[in-house]
């Protein structure tokens, strides 16, 4: 079983692991340039679009704040526009729409990021296994040198052979580190990007429902303030009509109320 294992190793050599991490190079360049394209299209000043957001909302422009935000490519904007549009339904459905926003928003910055990090953990041991490969090949051509009748052409050759076998062996070590490096910089650096912007939509989000549950506390207290209105203006009305009858009754012991001054003194 070892022999067949080795005789096939040895047979197919260490030229398919290159193959092999070419096309994971390939690959893994595409997926760096298609993702660096996306997030650097969804950028925005996230600062200033705070600042935009919050100045709207305390003015009550709410349809402002949304075409602000829809005028934004970045995806956080487009988190919180799913909140506006639940806004009438009181912050927790707010909340909720946002939160499933946030999902597919983070679904959408995180495609393909799995297979670079693949890569970058895997690209290593597949060089180590045409390394493996390649020496095993070199320890075979060795063993068959010894066995072979010793001549001058024959001891020239051995060495050569050996030296094409580890040759081939740590090339294959030296491409998988070459492949695995940039796709496992490349996927920190999108980690980064994605981390950054999920806070970036709970930052503007938190803006939303603080506007939301501010304004729902204002109108309650808009009524109770309206309530403490009606009431003081019943005990004033009360008062008022309790002191009217004392009045008119200090005021008919010495003149009618509606007697004129002139009356007076005629009496």
């Amino acid at each position: 079983m070892i022999e067949r294992v080795k005789t096939t190793m040895v047979g197919l050599g260490a030229g398919w692991v290159l193959i092999l991490m070419l096309a994971l190079s390939v690959i893994s360049l595409a997926i760096m340039l298609e993702r660096a394209w996306l997030y650097w299209s969804l950028r925005d000043d996230m600062p200033n679009l705070m600042r935009d957001l919050g100045r709207l909302l305390r003015s009550g422009d709410l349809e402002g704040a949304r075409r602000r935000l829809e005028a934004s490519p970045s995806a956080e904007a487009a988190v919180v526009i799913a909140g506006i549009v639940e806004a009438g339904m009181g912050p927790e459905a707010a909340e909720e729409a946002m939160a499933g926003a946030s999902s597919l928003q983070r679904t959408k910055l995180e495609k393909r990021l799995v297979f670079l990090g693949t890569v970058g953990n895997n690209a290593p041991f597949i060089g180590l296994l045409g390394t493996v490969i390649g020496i095993v090949g070199a320890f075979d051509e060795l063993g068959a040198q010894k066995n072979a009748t010793m001549s001058a052409a024959s001891s020239a050759v051995a060495p050569e052979a050996v030296m094409r076998n580890i040759s081939e062996a740590l090339v294959a070590t030296a491409v998988g580190l070459l492949v695995a490096i940039p796709a496992v910089a490349a996927f920190n650096a999108f980690q980064r990007v994605v981390r950054t912007t999920l806070a970036n939509t709970e930052a503007l989000s938190h803006v939303l429902l603080a506007h939301l549950k501010a304004t729902g506390m204002a109108a309650t207290g808009t009524v109770d303030a309206s309530g403490e209105s009606i009431e003081s203006a019943i005990e004033v009305a009360a008062s008022h009509a309790e002191r009217k009858p004392s009045s008119k009754a200090s005021k008919a012991s010495g003149r009618s109320p509606k007697e004129s001054p002139r009356e007076s003194e005629d009496n």
